[in-house]
């Protein structure tokens, strides 16, 4: 199976031109001819099918939990998640510095190539087609959300989850950062005093190591 087959079967769409798939994955680093304008198109219909799912399944759900829940999966981070499971970056057509420095794995040109693969699709086989493809990815990210909840990030609900309990508020400590300067790895401990315990979170940043230290915490109170 060629690439791009394979490619497409992750994708669990069939290109009639796969040219627009070629351009899709085309790095602005790898040809004057890029990827850029189907980001931009693919950005909008991703905020539309996302917005459109969350209207219906949370008939309930007010404007703004709505826009939180909606900001949370769209978001790079996100983005750059579904981008890996779908494993848009071994596909990936990279000017020879990007290659280098490890462009296939940075999660900012994930997150425009799943942009971009989704602005292809539209323009190859429309809006049901493309539709489509998005719920799917993202159907686990959709089952299952909670207005007021799933828009927070795990340090603010951590924060919430102890000022509810009367305890004392985390503290987040560095304990080391590993790694060449464009690939490098915080870990941090998230401390609590009430329950007591000390919870470790990994990221390619403090924010995120942060985060994962809290979402560890939070995980593990759920538990008790």
């Amino acid at each position: 199976m060629d690439k791009l087959a394979q490619l497409q079967r992750l994708l669990g769409y069939q290109f009639s031109d796969p040219a627009l798939l070629q351009l899709a994955l085309t790095h602005r680093s790898a040809s004057g001819t890029n990827n850029e304008r189907l980001e931009f198109l693919g950005d909008s219909i991703l905020n539309h099918v996302i917005a459109e799912a969350l209207f219906h399944r949370l008939p309930k759900a007010r404007e703004g939990d709505l826009s939180r829940l909606r900001a949370s999966l769209v978001k790079g981070e996100t983005l750059a998640e579904v981008g890996r499971e779908l494993q848009l970056g071994d596909f990936l057509r990279l000017g020879l510095g990007e290659r280098k420095s490890g462009g296939h794995q940075r999660g900012s040109i994930i997150a425009d190539v799943l942009e971009a693969v989704t602005g292809a699709i539209m323009l190859d086989g429309g809006v049901e087609a493309c539709r489509s493809c998005v719920l799917r990815w993202f159907a686990g990210r959709l089952r299952g959300l909670q207005p007021g909840v799933v828009g927070k990030d795990y340090k603010t609900r951590l924060q919430e989850f102890l000022q509810g309990r009367g305890a004392a508020l985390p503290a987040y400590e560095l304990v080391a950062v590993e790694g060449e300067d464009h690939e490098q790895q915080f870990h941090i401990e998230c401390r609590l005093q009430a329950p007591k315990g000390c919870f470790p979170g990994t990221g390619s940043s403090r924010r995120k190591a942060e985060q994962a230290a809290a979402q560890a915490a939070l995980e593990a109170l759920s538990n008790v």
